[in-house]
């Protein structure tokens, strides 16, 4: 099963469209403020999706879910290719947002489900980042074919069409997944059930002060980390339209040069960190410490960015943006270990929904505010709001330790 699990995380990243979609919305004619409220309405939609998917998983069945995920996700790449304003967008986003709902938090269950059949529940952080680091290979793997798509065509839709393939294989790798994967309760299928089990996920992580927290550090940092992170690629076209290199070829292509160099580069690194991530729990005294660490580290990155994007070193700001991509794949299965830890097995899906529809509701905010601010004063507020973001999180991960009844696990 972990060739499976593997097998899904690196097909699920042959996104070929992910490295440039900010600049295939620019082509289109679109402004970051524009951009920001494509990305707020696609998180507004997830949020609306993402619990009750949840529970219809935890309910109907994981590989069925999964399945109608990436269906939605099939559809919503052909809406973006062939969408030639921004209206037409918006369906493309309610297609994308459908296929996020219903796949996230449900792999991750079905990965702890079988750790638990298994016997090997105290693996969870090793296994899933080992998982998350074929993730990020594919990551790598895509992101050079995808330059080279561009590079070739010099035309961005391109790479919406060649994502559906891979989409279609990780379908016919979910049927090959075991039922006992899909749900564990001998209760049959129904409206009622989804209903009280949503509710009772919903009731205990509001009434559970180290969930409450959990959510709140996802938000700060995740939700934060997803409205930022894109900026990277208006930031890299403007560095290869400054390099006196390579100035017989057109601007979309120099940039696609620079963009496949630097993201394959990031996504090696971020592989790593995936798997070495349950070290760095292990060195610092548990997951909660090295959480406090990332995000000491995030809040000295952003500060630095800012000033960075201040004084346009944009040199500096992309190294930053390098070290905060791979924080962020040290934190993501530190931090679902210790969701993993806390919450029932029965409801692991509904509970990893509402820390996904958590981290949206921040995006959906941040979003459409920040592409605002870059319109009018440029890149540093990227840095600002990120290191607003750190602080507030760092003091919420310091209030959880304060109250954790043992080192390890809040």
């Amino acid at each position: 099963m972990l060739f499976r699990f593997s097998l899904y995380g690196f097909l699920k990243n042959q996104r070929y469209f992910e490295p440039f979609l900010i600049l295939a919305f620019r082509a289109k004619g679109l402004s970051f403020f524009q951009i920001g409220i494509l990305i707020a309405f696609r998180e507004v939609c997830i949020n609306l999706f993402e619990v009750p998917s949840g529970a219809v998983a935890d309910v109907c069945g994981r590989r069925r879910s999964m399945i109608i995920s990436f269906s939605a996700y099939i559809m919503s790449f052909s809406v973006f290719a062939l969408a030639t304003g921004w209206w037409l967008l918006f369906p493309a986003m309610l297609l994308f947002a459908l296929g996020e709902a219903f796949r996230t938090g449900t792999h991750k269950a079905m990965i702890f489900d079988w750790l638990s059949q298994e016997g090997r529940s105290e693996e969870r952080t090793r296994v899933y980042g080992f998982t998350r680091s074929w993730s990020k290979i594919g990551s790598a793997a895509s992101v050079i074919i995808a330059a080279a798509l561009v590079f070739i065509s010099g035309n961005y839709q391109y790479v919406f069409w060649l994502s559906i393939p891979p989409y279609l294989l990780n379908i016919i790798n979910f049927l090959g997944y075991p039922r006992s994967l899909d749900c564990r309760s001998p209760e049959s299928p129904s409206v009622p059930r989804v209903a009280r089990l949503l509710w009772r996920a919903v009731r205990d992580t509001a009434r559970r002060p180290v969930l409450r927290g959990l959510i709140l550090e996802s938000m700060l940092f995740e939700g934060t980390f997803k409205a930022t992170k894109d900026y990277i690629q208006p930031i890299l076209k403007q560095t290869a339209l400054a390099l006196p290199l390579l100035l017989a070829l057109s601007a979309d292509r120099r940039t696609a040069i620079l963009v496949g160099i630097v993201f394959f580069t990031l996504h090696l690194f971020e592989s790593a960190a995936s798997r070495r991530s349950y070290l760095l729990a292990e060195r610092t005294g548990g997951e909660l410490q090295a959480n406090r660490v990332i995000w000491i580290v995030a809040l000295l990155a952003y500060a630095f960015m800012a000033a960075a994007l201040w004084r346009d070193a944009i040199g500096a700001a992309l190294l930053i943006y390098v070290g905060l991509y791979v924080s962020q794949n040290f934190w993501r299965p530190i931090l679902i270990s210790r969701f993993s830890y806390h919450a029932e097995e029965e409801s692991m899906a509904t509970v990893l929904s509402i820390e996904s529809q958590a981290k949206t509701l921040a995006t959906m905010i941040i979003a459409p505010t920040l592409g605002l601010a870059v319109d009018h004063w440029g890149f540093w507020p990227v840095g600002f709001i990120g290191c607003a973001a750190a602080v507030a999180g760092t003091y919420v991960n310091t209030r959880a330790r304060s109250q954790a009844p043992q080192g390890g696990h809040d």
